[in-house]
C-alpha cells in the first residue's frame, strides 16, 4: 500500500524541491535543498516517523495555485528508464522510487536488471519495481507508461567527445524510439543519451516515420546543466544555493552550452572574468568529471540527480501544477534552428509554453556566444536527422 504524505508534492524524500520565482504572472519550479520539515501521515514511509532525515527535507515542493488549490500527490503515474541498469540508470531508478507520484517503476536493460530491480524493490515507497530484459521483454516494458526516460548508451571515457558517442548511442536511440512509437505514443519522452544535441532530433525523425510524432512531448534532458550552473554560480558568489537559479540555452555540448549569467535571480553581477571562467567551467564539466574519474566513469551521479529532478517537474505537469517551468532541448521556433534549449512551461500535454524573454536583452558576450554556437549545434542537428534518414532508407532497401 502507498504510504499517505501530507507533502504538495513528490520526492521529498529525496530533498527535491520546488522554489518558486516569479515569472510575469506566473512562478518558476526548480527541485532543490531545503531545511524546512515535512510531515507524513504514516510510518510506512521509508523516512519512517522518527527519522531525524525529516528535518532535512522541505513541506513544500508544489507552489500554490493562484485560487489556493494544491495538488495532492497521488502514486498513479507509470515510468519506464531504458537503461536502468546503468550508471546513470541505478541512481535515476533509487531517486524516482522515492517518488509518491510513481506507481510503476519499469527497468528495462539488456542485461543485469533483475539484481536492480530487486534491490530497488525492497525500498518501502509506493511504486512497484518491474523488470524487463531485452528486446523481447521491451514492448510489455513500455505499454501504458506516462513517462519514458532514456539513459542508454555508453559513457564518456578520457579523451572522448559526444561526437564520439555518435555512432554506437545513435543506434541504441533509434531502436528504442521505435519500440516507443510502437507501444506507448502518447508518453512524455526524455532523452538522456548523448549526444543529445544529435539523439533528440534522430528520436523526431523516427517518431515522424511512425506517424505518431508530437513535438510538445519530446525532450533533450539538459537539466543537469542549470543545476551545474546553479552550483558554481553560487559557490562563486557565496550565496545560498536555494536561492540561485540560472537559465542555460542552446544545446547540451561544449559551446552549444549557454548560461544566461545576466538573468541569474537572485540578480547578482560579474566582472568580465569572472563570466568568463563561470562559462567556460559549466560547459566542460562534463569533462571535468570524466578526467576526474581517470577512466572509471562519466557524469553519472549528477546526471542522474538533474535527471529525476526533470522527472519530478513531469510528473507535476502532469498532475495538474500551473507553474512547472524547466530549461529543456525541444523543437523550437525561438532561433533559426529546428532544436533549441530553452525554458519551457511545462503542462498536462507537455510543452506547454515556450519563454522566449530570456533571451532578451542579454549582454554582449552572451550575444556573441549564442551566434557562435549555433553552427555547431545545426551540424549535430543536422547529423542526427541525417543518420534517421539513412536507416529509412536503407531499411526500405532491404
Amino acid at each position: 500500500m502507498a504510504s499517505a504524505v501530507t507533502i504538495s508534492s513528490v520526492s521529498a524524500q529525496a530533498a527535491l524541491v520546488s522554489k518558486p520565482r516569479n515569472y510575469g504572472s506566473t512562478s518558476y519550479s526548480v527541485l532543490k535543498a531545503s531545511s524546512s520539515s515535512v510531515g507524513f501521515e504514516s510510518g510506512t514511509s521509508f523516512l519512517g516517523k522518527t527519522a531525524s532525515l525529516r528535518a532535512s527535507v522541505t513541506s513544500r515542493i508544489v507552489p500554490k495555485a493562484k485560487s489556493g488549490a494544491q495538488i495532492s500527490p497521488q502514486a498513479s503515474y507509470k515510468v519506464a528508464v531504458l537503461g536502468a541498469a546503468g550508471g546513470i540508470g541505478q541512481p535515476l531508478g533509487l531517486l524516482i522510487k522515492m517518488s509518491p507520484l510513481v506507481s510503476e517503476l519499469r527497468l528495462y536493460d539488456i542485461a543485469n536488471v533483475k539484481g536492480v530491480a530487486a534491490d530497488l524493490s525492497h525500498c518501502n515507497t509506493p511504486s512497484q519495481v518491474m523488470d524487463f530484459t531485452g528486446p523481447t521483454e521491451l514492448a510489455n516494458c513500455l505499454k501504458g507508461v506516462d513517462v519514458v526516460v532514456i539513459p542508454a548508451g555508453v559513457p564518456r571515457k578520457p579523451g572522448m567527445t559526444r561526437d564520439d558517442l555518435f555512432n554506437i548511442n545513435a543506434g541504441i536511440v533509434k531502436s528504442l524510439i521505435e519500440a516507443v512509437a510502437d507501444n506507448c505514443p502518447e508518453a512524455l519522452i526524455h532523452i538522456i543519451s548523448n549526444p543529445v544535441n544529435s539523439t533528440v532530433p534522430i528520436a523526431a525523425e523516427i517518431l515522424k516515420q511512425k506517424g505518431v510524432y508530437n513535438p510538445k512531448k519530446l525532450f533533450g534532458v539538459s537539466t543537469l546543466d542549470v543545476v551545474r550552473a546553479n552550483t558554481f554560480v553560487a559557490q562563486k558568489k557565496n550565496l545560498s544555493l536555494i536561492d540561485v537559479d540560472v537559465p542555460v540555452v542552446g544545446g547540451h555540448a561544449g559551446i552549444t552550452i549557454l548560461p544566461l549569467l545576466s538573468k541569474t535571480n537572485p540578480s547578482v553581477t560579474f566582472t568580465d572574468e569572472e563570466t568568463e571562467q563561470l562559462t567556460k567551467r559549466i560547459q566542460n564539466a562534463g569533462t571535468e568529471v570524466v578526467e576526474a574519474k581517470a577512466g572509471a566513469g562519466s557524469a553519472t551521479l549528477s546526471m542522474a540527480y538533474a535527471a529525476a529532478r526533470f522527472v519530478e517537474s513531469s510528473l507535476r505537469a502532469l498532475a495538474g501544477d500551473p507553474d512547472v517551468y524547466e530549461c529543456t532541448y525541444v523543437q523550437s521556433e525561438l532561433t533559426e534552428l529546428p532544436f533549441f534549449a530553452s525554458r519551457v512551461k511545462l503542462g498536462k500535454d507537455g510543452v506547454e509554453s515556450i519563454i522566449s524573454s530570456d533571451l532578451e536583452g542579454v549582454t554582449e558576450y552572451e550575444t556573441k556566444a549564442l551566434e557562435a554556437l549555433k553552427g555547431e549545434l545545426k551540424a549535430s542537428i543536422e547529423k542526427g536527422i541525417e543518420f534517421a534518414h539513412k536507416q529509412q532508407g536503407a531499411a526500405a532497401s532491404v
